[in-house]
């Protein structure tokens, strides 16, 4: 499951979900096992707390700005794009694949949230894949094939698949 900060509600308390987390990380980092980090509205106290651990795994759903992306990378996540990419409006993280490498991109769906065009409002499912593929191989000028097959290699090594 995921593990992270949440701060999108007022009634959030972040240095308990701060310690939470820490402890989390610590686990991980004891038995050396890559997370998937949830990161809303708290995007800055979640590369802060994540700077201090030598971890590796992704950052689910990214929002964030391209700088923040690339800080990411440089601490060795992974950032996991979903059905947002198909999206008109979605600038921000078509800003962010246009200018990350493929290397640190992951395909995820957020199931059952999210759903890519041309389902969008519809419940989301891993079959929506190949959508979130197709819009980040537009995007970085590749096939769609080689997108799968980079992402797919990604997330092998990530999570230790083989």
């Amino acid at each position: 499951g995921e593990i992270g900060l949440d701060y999108h509600y007022e009634d959030t308390d972040k240095n308990k979900q701060s310690n939470v987390f820490t402890r989390q990380l610590e686990i991980a980092e004891k038995y050396n096992k890559p997370i998937v980090v949830h990161s809303r509205d708290s995007i800055q106290d979640t590369h802060n707390i994540l700077s201090n651990y030598k971890l590796k795994g992704s950052i689910h759903c990214f929002s964030g700005s391209v700088e923040m992306a690339k800080l990411f990378v440089k601490l060795g996540y992974k950032l996991g794009i979903g059905g947002i990419i198909t999206y008109k409006n979605a600038k921000n993280i078509k800003e962010v694949v246009k200018n990350i490498d493929l290397s640190y991109i992951l395909l995820e769906t957020d199931s059952p949230y999210l759903s890519p065009e041309p389902y969008r409002g519809t419940k989301n499912d891993p079959s929506n894949i190949p959508f979130i593929a197709e819009a980040i191989a537009d995007i970085k000028n590749v096939s769609t094939i080689d997108a799968a097959r980079i992402t797919t290699d990604n997330a092998i090594a990530e999570f230790d698949f083989l």
